[in-house]
């Protein structure tokens, strides 16, 4: 889009002043083409590689690297490369789906506490403290403990659910909708404040003289002046839930082990014999782990200073 030139000045979109200012970010920028080569190499490395992510070769068990395997080969004689980017995808998956969650939930009930206030924006905010002094782990482990192999005996009909549509789907599902629960609070308040300092401006009480209503004021008036805010938060929760995700794996109350999620490959690590002669179980998840972790946080705070109406230039 070419800039305008109004008396000698040059006049630019919002757009794409938050490119440029991203674009001088350095660091952000690193991170952005980081993330997308991960990406990419999550999709391309388990079409293009010739060993499926579960195909058991029990004769080549916990092989070190080579050229053949390049990471290796697991207890189960899997190729650990491929089984890295495979699990690359679900643990990707799980932290956009899981942040899609929290940004739907937070946004509604912030936007509507913020702008109806009085009870609303009480019992809403009551709620919303609850959520958020609950013990974010123990919930989840709970739950899922529960529910995630749920007894015949108890829940017959959950049991045949589940063998319907497959438990790695629900376990996937089930991962989603429990994190997404715990993690919208924190979204809430942030667009809860945003909503409060915005709706009594001039351009609002326009907006109420001309008659609009309720619904195109809050996402058509308010919620675009929110939204900075919304993919800032968004961008730094994805680094929280994968880490999230990786715990409960660990734990062994995540995705079945025969599906790989990086979570449950560093889960080898319990093992000492592991940590100490077969690094190659554990290092390369691991690392994956905190190359994404580390490029979603500088990604967000590169967004959050390229969004900011008063950053210096």
């Amino acid at each position: 889009m070419a800039r305008k030139q109004i008396a000698g000045y040059r006049i630019e979109s919002q757009l794409q002043v938050v490119l440029r200012r991203l674009r001088r970010n350095r660091m952000a920028l690193i991170s952005l083409f980081v993330l997308i080569a991960i990406v990419l190499a999550c999709i391309l490395v388990p079409i293009l590689s010739p060993y499926h992510f579960n195909n058991n070769q029990m004769g080549r068990k916990n092989e070190p690297p080579s050229a053949e395997h390049w990471l290796g080969t697991d207890n189960n004689g899997r190729d650990v490369f491929t089984r890295l980017f495979y699990g690359g995808r679900i643990s990707l998956v799980i932290g956009l789906l899981v942040v899609l969650v929290e940004v739907v939930l937070g946004v509604l009930i912030g936007a509507c506490s913020g702008y109806y206030g009085g009870r609303v924006d009480n019992f809403l905010m009551r709620m919303t403290e609850i959520f958020m002094s609950l013990p974010y782990m123990m919930v989840a482990i709970t739950i899922i403990a529960i529910f995630g192999s749920p007894d015949k005996a108890r829940f017959p009909g959950m049991v045949a659910f589940i063998k319907t549509i497959g438990g790695d789907v629900w376990k996937i599902s089930l991962l989603v909708i429990v994190m997404g629960l715990l993690f919208w609070p924190d979204m809430a308040r942030i667009v809860r404040g945003q909503v409060l300092s915005i709706r009594n401006m001039e351009y609002m009480e326009a907006c109420e003289a001309l008659g609009i209503s309720d619904r195109s004021r809050i996402f058509k008036h308010i919620m675009p002046n929110v939204l900075s805010s919304v993919i800032v938060y968004a961008t730094l929760g994805i680094a929280s839930v994968i880490l999230l995700e990786t715990a409960l794996s660990f734990l062994g109350l995540g995705v079945d082990p025969i599906t790989p999620t990086w979570g449950s490959l560093i889960q080898t690590a319990r093992d000492v014999t592991n940590i100490q002669k077969r690094l190659w179980l554990w290092i390369p998840a691991g690392g994956m782990i905190f190359l994404t972790v580390m490029c979603f946080n500088l990604l967000g705070d590169g967004l959050r200073d390229a969004l900011d109406p008063k950053s210096k230039e």
